[in-house]
């Protein structure tokens, strides 16, 4: 067992609060001050022991700098790629520490431990995925040594800053958290985002009669090469839709250090890589869309032996997995225990019609993180593709451009060697080892991918990858392994996409931009999969006599979902409890249809609510739709599936507010000289009540305006509203070596 010669902060962080609390005692200030130092100073000092017995190079924050841009925007800078992913941790967790708790406390099984049953949910999943057995069975033999010492950096700055700041760690032993916790997040965020939390909810549910993977919908990519811009350039949209705040929202940050990292982008609470973004030559985005990324088997029982299963003939035995979680109930917490299985498939679940077993490379590979790093260090394109050919990622699409006018588009998956004999979207026999795929994955050359197409423009916006340039120029479903499950989803976000960049053969940034923020809809309100929507507009007034107003404000829409449109909320109300429940099935992708009766219901029930609340079905959709923070509430525009698209929720007094959707914004111009970059986030830097940058972005977001950013040094440090080295506070007594604050 190595001891580590030079000391973690965390060490020097005891010794000040021994300190403290000695000169608090000699200047007779009140005991509970004092105690209240000797309390930290003792929780440091076991969390230093802890570290003290470890391997790790632990790093000097004195190396670090955290510059802080007027809309809070943290430019770390370090001197080794270690130095600036510590500066991350830190600076993420002063932003935004309760989520990134949150994501550990599920990754070890205890979200329910302060989220109650929401969070048992998540705990379960996490427990059946086997993200921890994975990252201990894969984490020595699977990461680089380089690597390993940016896992074990971001470890350290959680683990310093949970020491600095006891009294916000949410649950006792939560911390220390090892470097392994820190790589089961990743693997738990790829089960997560590859939608096979939605096959468990289909088991749990009995729903498996008819079996196909489904995506939550809502990103979008655009790349325009110079051929169709008018100033020359290249233009990158990342524009990736999530949660707005919580375990899946989008956290800005700027990354640099002496060793080549440059990168400005989005990256998750908690993560140690920027997911999407631009360096100084090069950016990309990212989005989902549905190919078939796991499997469900139905494993032939023996009637005389309930836990065994039959498979080549022969009788194996389910393995037993108990876990037991601690769920939230007032100020009591209650045990609670299921009963999990696996089989040689894997993950096997039971319900009513028998044993399930589900299969997916999520959890079979944790090359992932370490390939987002080498991304984000990527110098140019064939550095870039390289990377993304060791074929890392369980399932995303990427948009790709550069300074080179390089563009570039793949729908990116882990794939194995399936038997084209068996129906790989429906359930599978789980008794043949015919059925049982195994690594190593198909090659990166076999997925759809466009360079460079004629048309000038590569899109995704969670649609088919067979539609995301011009005529021509799309991969050939002939050429794909029918196997992989892609599909041939259209949206009205890819219609109206395709739409809108055939209107002209270049475009401004200007220009470029209204695409990117379009509210509208095509002429088929084409919609969440509703392929009969047109039954809902076509009702007729004299076979409803009591909707003749609502149904004279549907046919009055001109299909704008802009904030002041005094239609589109009705329609709002129509829509959601429809849509309600085709995601509650999780099936946002497939063909949805419903009965006229189903469609007059929503909308007698939608002129209800308007008439309780609003006293009128005609009213700007801003003043009953709204983007809400703290006591910042504003109007806000957009619905699901237009191209700024948002979902939102109910609210208060009958409004409902944003949840899902626009969040993050990242628009990138590119030239063989210049590097333009604009973003907004959908509320600001911080995610603390109260925070300075926690809302001040939210009028720009609603406005569809963008803040200018720049990931050059010397205009981040001229311009800085603070710069100092990672923070040390005790009970109000700054500890920190600031260097300068404006």
């Amino acid at each position: 067992m190595k001891i580590n010669t030079q000391p973690p902060a965390i060490f020097s962080l005891c010794i000040r609060h021994l300190h403290i609390a000695l000169n608090f005692k000699q200047q007779n200030h009140p005991n509970r001050i004092m105690f209240s130092c000797l309390r930290k100073f003792y929780l440091s000092a076991i969390v230093a022991l802890l570290f003290s017995f470890t391997g790790y190079a632990q790093i000097n924050p004195q190396n670090v700098e955290i510059v802080r841009d007027k809309w809070g925007v943290p430019h770390i800078y370090g001197k080794t790629d270690a130095d600036a992913t510590y500066g991350l941790a830190w600076a993420v967790c002063e932003d935004d520490f309760g989520t990134i708790q949150r994501m550990l406390l599920t990754v070890k099984g205890r979200l329910a431990e302060t989220d109650g049953k929401g969070g048992a949910v998540l705990d379960f999943i996490s427990f059946i995925s086997g993200a921890e057995e994975i990252v201990d069975t894969s984490y020595e033999s699977t990461f680089s040594p380089e690597y390993k010492k940016i896992v074990e950096a971001y470890t350290q700055g959680l683990n310093d800053y949970a020491a600095a700041n006891p009294q916000e760690v949410v649950r006792p032993k939560l911390f220390p958290v090892t470097s392994r916790d820190v790589i089961a997040q990743y693997i738990l965020t790829n089960v997560l985002l590859t939608g096979v939390y939605l096959d468990v909810q289909k088991i749990f549910l009995g729903d498996i009669k008819k079996y196909e993977t489904n995506l939550p919908s809502g990103s979008n990519a655009f790349a325009i090469s110079s051929s169709r811009t008018k100033d020359g350039q290249t233009y990158l949209a990342i524009n990736s839709h999530q949660p707005l705040e919580g375990l899946f929202s989008w956290y800005e940050a700027h990354i640099v250090s002496d060793e080549g990292m440059n990168i400005l982008g989005g990256t998750f609470p908690g993560g140690m890589n920027v997911f999407l973004g631009t360096t100084p030559n090069l950016g990309w985005a990212c989005t989902l869309n549905s190919p078939d990324l796991d499997d469900v088997y139905k494993l032939e029982m023996n009637p005389k032996h309930r836990l065994q299963y039959k498979f080549d003939g022969k009788w194996e035995t389910l393995q037993v997995r108990k876990k037991t979680i601690h769920v939230k109930l007032g100020a009591i917490r209650i045990p609670f225990t299921k009963t999990f299985y696996w089989s040689k498939y894997g993950t096997t679940l039971k319900n009513k019609d028998g044993f399930y077993s589900i299969r997916f490379p999520a959890n079979m590979d944790i090359r992932g993180s370490e390939a987002l790093y080498h991304l984000n260090k990527a110098r140019n394109f064939t550095e870039w593709k390289n990377v993304m050919a060791q074929n890392a990622f369980p399932g995303v699409n990427f948009i790709y451009a550069d300074r080179t006018d390089t563009t570039f588009y793949v729908s990116n998956g882990q794939f194995a060697d399936r038997n084209p004999k068996y129906d790989w979207e429906k359930v599978l026999p789980g008794n043949s080892s015919q059925t049982l795929w195994q690594k190593p994955f198909l090659p990166f050359s076999e997925l759809p991918q466009v360079l460079n197409p004629k048309s000038g423009y590569l899109l995704n916006t969670n649609n088919s990858c067979f539609e995301v340039s011009g005529a021509g120029d799309n991969p050939d479903i002939k050429k794909i392994n029918p196997t992989y499950g892609f599909g041939t989803e259209r949206n009205n976000r890819s219609i109206m996409g395709h739409y809108l960049l055939a209107q002209q053969d270049k475009f401004s940034y200007e220009e470029f931009k209204k695409i990117k923020f379009n509210q509208s809809f095509n002429d088929s309100l084409y919609e969440y999969g509703l392929n009969n929507i047109p039954v809902l507009f076509n009702l007729s007034p004299e076979k409803y006599p009591d909707l003749v107003d609502a149904i004279a404000v549907l046919k009055n829409w001109n299909r704008s979902s802009d904030v002041n449109n005094k239609e589109a909320a009705l329609v709002t109300f129509t829509m959601y409890p429809l849509i309600d429940k085709i995601t509650s099935r999780g099936r946002e992708n497939e063909a949805n249809s419903f009965t006229e009766k189903e469609y007059v219901d929503a909308l007698r029930s939608a002129k209800k609510h308007m008439l309780k609340y609003f006293s009128t079905l005609t009213i700007s959709l801003g003043d009953v739709q709204k983007h809400v923070r703290g006591n910042v509430e504003l109007p806000f525009g957009g619905m699901p599936e237009v191209l700024a698209a948002n979902v939102t929720q109910p609210y208060k007094n009958g409004m409902r507010k944003t949840f899902v959707g626009e969040s993050y914004i990242e628009l990138v111009r590119y030239s063989k000289d210049t590097l333009e970059i604009e973003t907004v986030n959908a509320f600001g830097a911080s995610s603390k009540p109260g925070a300075p940058h926690s809302t001040d972005q939210m009028q720009m977001y609603v406005e569809q305006k963008l803040k200018l950013m720049t990931i050059d040094k010397a205009k981040i440090y001229q311009q800085a509203e603070r710069i100092y080295h990672p923070i040390k506070k005790a009970d109000g007594v700054d500890l920190s070596n600031t260097s300068s604050v404006k």
